[in-house]
């Protein structure tokens, strides 16, 4: 069995001259530390009899505070032994910080949001630190209140959050960790299937969140409960999404895209160059025609990415490298923003043209904006056009596979939307081909 004691940590000193007071764990010759978070003088420590000195001004509770901690440690160490499981130093020191840790939800969700962003996944991280905050105003909301009341105050703290993230000097990771590095008022324990049925309600009534949202909230919730099973924050018993508890359903939206009068209607509309408009009707246009680039890929582009008439890039979401033919078409769009090319590391289109290269948050950033307006513009775009439609940056995608239908064949469909897996494109593109089911419903009623 695993030994555990509690000793004073001699190799890092404060300013004030204590030292750290730890739980040592050693098992197999192997040994490691879980801090108590408790510190005091080294001629307050007696090293005998492993206990702080009555010189200390409040030993007694420090001594049944390090006593409990001990236990909790030693029953640790027993459970690992009986089980012959995750008996190693490692394994019982990550459960036992666990458990004297006493990490709560909002703590573990702060280590992951701060893990994305220094990733680089910038959107992951926004989205992640604001299903957090959802999941605060849940806890918080008074439930005697007027609802409009409580809805206008939600909406106006949304505001003022996203009102600071926009002035300078705003610092993500220092804003996370100062709303919640002290959060202890929710623990994994706590998330049980009542709860997650109040938090569904409430992400309904109170947030107007639709289900394919709420959805991808549960998702994250069950993703961090994972996650501290694994770090042994929790105990896998109180896991909320086993069995027959609470299960998650991901739904299908309808996916609709543009026919190809719809595209030529675009294409034809007559626009002033040089302008927002302009440049919203070439962008969507080039995502269009190489088969759905996201957009955020074209704003990207370099001059660099362009070789031998083809276009080579690797793909933001997954890092795929992608080689595709430049349609004549694009070769258009190409063409209309050569004179303003500087070298080939210069973006081809305009919105990243003053961002940061060697800055990914300065991109993401100036990209999350110009997606924004490309957006506004596209509506714009869709009313000149008499088209009813939702015209979005992303429907570009849904475009293609539209007029694509059942024409193409699922494998070469797969190459150009850069699906992993055959059975991703074949579930995408059903979602575009309904000339089987048009049919057999005409057969029926036209008796």
């Amino acid at each position: 069995m695993a030994s555990v004691k509690i000793i004073l940590w001699k190799h890092d000193q404060k300013k004030d001259g204590t030292f750290p007071l730890a739980i040592r764990i050693t098992q197999n010759r192997k040994t490691r530390y879980v801090f108590t978070g408790k510190y005091i003088l080294e001629k307050e420590w007696d090293a005998t009899l492993s206990k702080v000195r009555k010189s200390h001004a409040n030993s007694r509770r420090l001594n049944n505070f390090l006593k409990k901690k001990l236990s909790e440690a030693d029953d640790i160490a027993l459970e690992a032994e009986t089980n012959k499981k995750n008996n190693t130093s490692k394994a019982i020191q990550k459960k036992v910080k666990g458990k004297t840790g006493n990490v709560s939800f909002f703590q573990f969700g702060l280590m992951r949001v701060q893990s994305k962003y220094e990733a680089g996944t910038y959107s992951v991280a926004k989205s992640e630190y604001s299903i957090l905050h959802n999941i605060r105003e849940f806890l918080n909301h008074n439930k005697s209140k007027d609802k409009q009341d409580v809805i206008d105050e939600i909406m106006q703290r949304r505001k003022e959050r996203i009102g600071k993230s926009r002035k300078a000097g705003y610092n993500f990771l220092e804003e996370i960790k100062s709303q919640f590095s002290k959060d202890k008022s929710l623990y994994f324990e706590d998330i049980d299937e009542p709860f997650l049925k109040r938090f569904k309600i409430f992400c309904s009534a109170y947030l107007d969140q639709k289900t394919r949202t709420i959805t991808n909230q549960l998702i994250f919730i069950r993703t961090m409960y994972n996650s501290a099973i694994k770090e042994f924050v929790v105990e896998a018993k109180h896991y909320p999404f086993a069995g027959e508890k609470e299960k998650i359903k991901v739904g299908h939206g309808h996916k609709i895209g543009l026919t190809k009068e719809e595209v030529t209607r675009i294409e034809n509309l007559k626009l002033e160059p040089e302008t927002t408009i302009w440049h919203t009707r070439n962008i969507w246009l080039f995502a269009f025609y190489f088969a759905g680039i996201r957009i955020s890929d074209v704003l990207e582009m370099k001059w660099s990415d362009f070789k031998d008439d083809r276009l080579l890039y690797v793909m933001n979401k997954n890092e795929k490298p992608v080689s595709l033919k430049i349609p004549d078409k694009a070769k258009e769009i190409i063409e209309c923003y050569r004179g303003d090319r500087q070298n080939k590391k210069d973006y081809v289109f305009p919105y990243l043209k003053k961002a940061d290269q060697k800055s990914p948050r300065d991109i993401f950033v100036k990209t999350r904006n110009a997606t924004t307006l490309l957006n506004k513009y596209l509506k714009q775009i869709a009313g000149q056009c008499e088209i009813e439609k939702n015209l979005s940056n992303h429907i570009a995608r849904h475009t293609f596979g539209n007029i694509a239908g059942d024409k193409i064949h699922p494998r070469k469909l797969q190459k150009l939307y850069r699906h992993s897996h055959l059975t991703t494109t074949i579930g995408y593109q059903a979602n575009f081909i309904h000339e089987e089911v048009d049919d057999a419903l005409d057969d029926v009623i036209n008796f």
